[in-house]
């Protein structure tokens, strides 16, 4: 795999001497294997390495931070506080080859891939009498769909990427296999989200996938392809179930300690000491005891608090002392405020987009306005496909405003440039980590444009 995991450590050792703030370049094969050192030979093992699964899913390099980071910061909704250009890169839709956060990113999500990889290759061979064929299919179906979620990532981040489906276990294997177009990167995807289905279980986990959590993804995986249908059908099945709700207010499902509430479909849990969302010291001030080094910019705070379009959505900003708006999405001492990754309100506008795009317009405006009730806003009256589909683009702008959709929502539209100006069509794409190129630059060819 061509990233951190596979490099040599020659390599490494010479970036941690010419750089700084680059401990995530400090990755071993070992790492990739679970949270343990073990490898995967019983059901402990495997059970060991599915739970390390789910850390590289929230690592601070993925979910835990610096790919949602890209989301939002890409987006028009968060401003830079602090000092470090590389951040301010994503504001100015500029980013080079050599920041940090994209390089987090990338290495993380290739390790979250090689997670799966081990499990995808160990798991069918155990003969552990204990390793039930329910529990077997299990994990490979978790595998599978963080795969499959991973995949999803890489290409709508950075179109092409490498597809790597064997474990990466000692420096330099997987060494040989180059980047494959955009297409391919998600055909990858849905092949891993077809299996992932079928193994597992349809059962109810906020914490853990399940075959309602590839429905989930399913559901998104279409609506970015354009095949509405198909995005309404799998919305559907979220929606229809019982256990998912919208909650009211908008802040029943983070405020006061909440986690894991009907308004959750998958989200990260961490406990606040060994796993620690590193989200809340960026977004609060310094009075709670964080850095406020991106905040939301005035712009969205005048939508939150619009009662005609953020409603009870305020609650997602607040004030410090010194009378700055910060983000309060992320709020809790220790950290371990969850990262949401799947929320029914996601399903509900979905549904609403994919319907509006068939013309199936009274339906779309239940399904927008459902949103929009359990925030306390006045429900839509637009009558044609034209209004209907803006308000929901500003509907998710405000509903999703702390959480990483803006960016990828105004490229898959194609409204990119209209409403944040970015002429240049290649930048729809973000460059290829430097350090990856830097390795072999013949096995993963720059973006074309940067």
């Amino acid at each position: 795999m061509r990233t951190k995991i596979y490099t040599s450590f020659l390599f490494i050792l010479l970036i941690a001497v010419v750089t700084s703030c680059n401990d995530f370049l400090d990755v071993t094969p070992k790492d990739s294997l679970s949270t343990t050192d073990d490898v995967i030979v019983d059901k402990a093992s495997a059970e060991s390495a599915v739970r390390g699964l789910y850390s590289a899913l929230g690592d601070a390099g993925y979910y835990g931070t610096s790919f949602q980071s890209i989301g939002y910061l890409s987006g028009d909704n968060i401003q830079w506080t602090g000092s470090q250009s590389q951040v301010q890169e994503f504001i100015n839709h500029k980013v080079n080859a050599d920041n940090a956060t994209i390089s987090a990113a990338w290495n993380a999500i290739y390790r979250a891939i090689n997670r799966a990889n081990n499990i995808i290759a160990a798991v069918p061979a155990i003969t552990d009498p204990v390793l039930t064929d329910a529990l077997r299919n299990q994990y490979l179906g978790e595998a599978y769909f963080v795969r499959s979620l991973s995949y999803f990532d890489l290409a709508r981040t950075w179109g092409g990427a490498p597809i790597i489906t064997k474990p990466t276990t000692v420096a330099g294997e997987n060494g040989d296999i180059g980047k494959s177009p955009q297409e391919q990167v998600y055909a990858q995807s849905l092949s891993d989200l077809e299996l992932a289905e079928t193994l597992l279980p349809e059962t109810t986990d906020r914490y853990r996938a399940t075959r309602k959590t590839a429905w989930a993804l399913k559901a998104r995986f279409y609506l970015y392809q354009q095949d509405y249908p198909k995005a309404e059908e799998y919305a559907s099945k979220l929606i229809a179930d019982s256990k998912y709700k919208l909650l009211k207010p908008y802040s029943a499902f983070f405020a006061a300690n909440a986690r894991g509430t009907d308004e959750s479909v998958f989200e990260i849990f961490y406990n606040g000491t060994t796993e620690v969302n590193s989200h809340r010291n960026q977004w609060q001030p310094q009075t709670n005891g964080g850095t406020r080094q991106w905040a939301p910019n005035d712009a969205l705070v005048a939508l939150l608090n619009n009662v005609a379009i953020g409603g009870t959505r305020s609650t997602l900003v607040a004030k410090d002392n010194q009378n700055r708006w910060y983000g309060n999405l992320y709020y809790r001492t220790p950290a371990s405020d969850p990262s949401y990754i799947f929320r029914i309100a996601e399903l509900y506008l979905i549904r609403a987009e994919a319907r509006a795009q068939q013309d199936e317009l009274v339906d779309a405006l239940a399904d927008l306005n459902a949103v929009r009730d359990r925030s306390s806003v006045p429900g839509s009256t637009s009558s044609t496909k034209e209004d209907l589909l803006l308000d929901i683009e500003n509907e998710r702008r405000v509903e999703f405003a702390l959480e990483p959709h803006r960016w990828f929502d105004l490229v898959r539209t194609g409204r990119a440039d209209d409403v944040l100006n970015v002429t240049e069509s290649f930048r729809l794409v973000l460059p290829i980590p430097a350090d990856q190129i830097l390795v072999d630059g013949n096995l993963v060819p720059q973006n074309q444009g940067y």
